[in-house]
Parts: structure tokens; C-alpha cells; sequence
């Protein structure tokens, strides 16, 4: 069998929840560190993230379809504690894990489309949006979720920039951008595996080069990057002058770059107020590099501990202390020499 065909059959057993077991969504792609395997063991999961128009109505059909997905509270307290659950305690998902669907277990997060579209395009909570700064599989595509990620995948090539040094390798470049949504994240310190970013990049480099080569060449034909072959990659080295850097800088989303200044307001008459962004100039690369990570450490290490919550009150102890030991047992097989 072909790579295409092999590819068409791992896509189409990869839909399958959504054909057999799932109410209809209006967007679906399948991630994770099972993906990157030819032969995952069988106590492995498959992820999926589906955005949904209303998620209230899509957990009301879902709970009369498949109840035994949720924990047994959360079925008895209805859609709407569920989707209470997952805007006021987490940041917008909700995820059913340990979900058994023929021979494999799954985990889903069903979002609302539009939360899901403002964190990918003003990384204001910076969870959604770095899982899909990744390889993911697009099982049900959205044009319109396409065009803001291609914003999205800009915005991050632009803050690992300047998180580089002057010269760096094309690895080097796909393992930044996978570590942005890790700045932070309070998982890596216990219940993550340490070689996490390696395995990603490692396992998906074909990946990472098809969603990201094509704005490197952009970068390389403005005079952003130069680039020459040297070893197994391909080394690129940028300019890191004032003015590149600026440039860098002002493609991320304002709720970074407002992060250097703060925000202003310019007043009219009467209560009538405008927020005025102010423009957003850096005087080094250190200082635009320091102000990202600040950034980003911020949203991760928030977006994670609501999440965490979130999970642990949706799944009830038992579940979750499932779900949490499996996670720090592959992290303590890392870190074991």
C-alpha cells in the first residue's frame, strides 16, 4: 500500500467516532503523541478537539446519545452545568477522556467555534491556539478556522524568532514553536515526559516543514532570513537588527504586545472613552524576547491550572487520578536513566 492510501486508511479510522458515535460538528482534528506512532499500545488515546456552533445543544444530544461518557454527577446535573463547567471554571473546552469506541479509547474537548477562533487569533488564553501551532489531523475542515490558523502559525514563527538566537537550524526553529505552549504549563514539572518537544518534532518534521516552510520562504525573500544547508538541517540565520525586530514584534497579537506598554486611554467628551492601543516599539531583541516569554508563561500557567480544575471537577477523583497517574508515570519513565 502507497503512503496516500496508508494515509487516506489512518484518516479514515481516525473519523470514525465522528461517523458512528458523535453528533455532527462544525470542525474536528485528532493530535497527540499516539498519532506519532506506527503501533501505539493499547492503553494509549487518541485526541480529538471538536468546535461546535452551540455547545449546549451539541452535549444535550450528546448526553442522550452516549451518557456514559460523562461522569456520572455531570450527567445528572444536564448540558447546561457542563458548558457552565468548562467557560466559568476552565478556559472554554470540555473533555471527555477515557472514552472506549471499538478497540481504542479517545479523549474529546468539544468548544464553541468562536472561542475557539479568538484564542487562535488573540492568543488571549494561549491553549487551543498552540495545540494547533502543531501537526494536527483535520478531519472536519472549516475555511474559516483554516484562514485565522494561517494567522496563528504567522503569529508563531514571528514570537520563536525572537526567542532564537542569530543562527539556528530548522529543528531547532519547530522545537521552539512546539515549546510556546509549554512555557509555564505546571504539567511539565510532574506529569509530563521531559522529551516531550523532542518526540513531537522528531516524530512530525515532515509536518512541521508542510505548515511551515511556505512562510519561511516569505521570511527568506523579504531579507528576514538567510538560509544555507549544513548537516542533517537546514541552518537559517536572521537579522536581528532594531527594525527586523520591531517588525517580529508587531505581528504577534496585541495581547502580547501590550504587555510592553500597558494600555491607554485617549477620553472625549463627557464618559465617552476609546481604548486606544498604543504603538508598541521595542528597543532590543532581549527586551521583545523577555516580554514573550512573560507572556506566554502567564497564559500557559493560567490556562493550565483552570483547565486542571475544570478536568477534575467534569471527571469526578477517580477518573481524574486515572488520567493524572498514566501522565506522571510516562514522566517519571522519562526522567528515569
Amino acid at each position: 500500500m502507497n503512503a496516500v492510501a496508508e494515509e487516506e486508511k489512518r484518516a479514515a479510522e481516525l473519523a470514525g467516532p465522528l461517523r458512528d458515535l458523535l453528533p455532527p460538528v462544525d470542525f474536528c482534528c485528532a493530535y497527540g503523541s499516539t498519532l506519532l506512532h506506527a503501533r501505539p499500545d493499547g492503553t494509549s488515546m487518541v485526541d480529538y478537539i471538536l468546535g461546535v456552533a452551540d455547545p449546549l445543544q451539541w452535549h444535550s444530544e450528546n448526553l442522550e446519545r452516549n451518557p456514559g461518557h460523562y461522569s456520572r454527577w455531570m450527567s445528572s446535573f444536564g448540558a447546561g452545568a457542563i458548558t457552565g463547567l468548562a467557560d466559568r471554571v476552565g478556559v472554554g473546552v470540555y473533555f471527555n477522556p477515557f472514552v472506549e469506541w471499538r478497540d481504542k479509547r479517545i479523549k474529546y474537548g468539544v468548544v464553541r467555534m468562536r472561542d475557539l477562533a479568538m484564542d487562535v487569533l488573540t492568543w488571549d488564553r494561549f491553549y487551543l491556539s498552540g495545540r494547533l501551532q502543531k501537526p494536527v489531523h483535520i478531519l472536519v475542515d472549516n475555511w474559516d478556522m483554516r484562514k485565522v490558523n494561517s494567522i496563528n502559525l504567522e503569529m508563531a514563527t514571528s514570537a520563536s524568532l525572537l526567542l532564537l538566537p542569530e543562527e539556528f537550524t530548522e529543528y531547532d526553529l519547530y522545537a521552539q514553536i512546539c515549546s510556546l505552549s509549554y512555557m509555564g504549563d505546571l504539567r511539565m514539572l510532574f506529569a509530563e515526559d521531559k522529551d516531550k518537544v523532542k518526540k513531537i518534532v522528531e516524530g512530525s518534521f515532515q509536518s512541521f516543514q508542510l505548515m511551515y516552510r511556505p512562510l519561511l520562504q516569505e521570511y527568506i525573500v523579504e531579507g528576514l532570513l538567510k538560509t544555507s544547508s549544513h548537516g542533517q538541517y537546514k541552518t537559517f540565520q536572521q537579522d536581528c537588527g532594531l527594525s527586523t525586530t520591531n517588525e517580529l514584534f508587531s505581528v504577534l497579537p496585541w495581547t502580547i504586545q501590550s504587555q510592553m506598554q500597558g494600555r491607554h486611554k485617549l477620553h472625549g467628551k463627557g464618559n465617552f472613552s476609546v481604548e486606544m492601543p498604543p504603538r508598541a516599539i521595542v528597543s532590543s531583541k532581549d527586551m521583545a524576547a523577555n516580554c514573550v516569554r512573560r507572556a506566554l508563561r502567564r497564559r500557559v500557567m493560567v490556562s493550565s491550572v483552570r483547565q486542571a480544575v475544570s478536568g477534575l471537577l467534569a471527571s469526578g477523583g477517580a477518573v481524574a487520578a486515572q488520567y493524572l497517574g498514566k501522565k506522571m508515570a510516562k514522566a517519571w519513565q522519562s526522567r528515569v536513566p
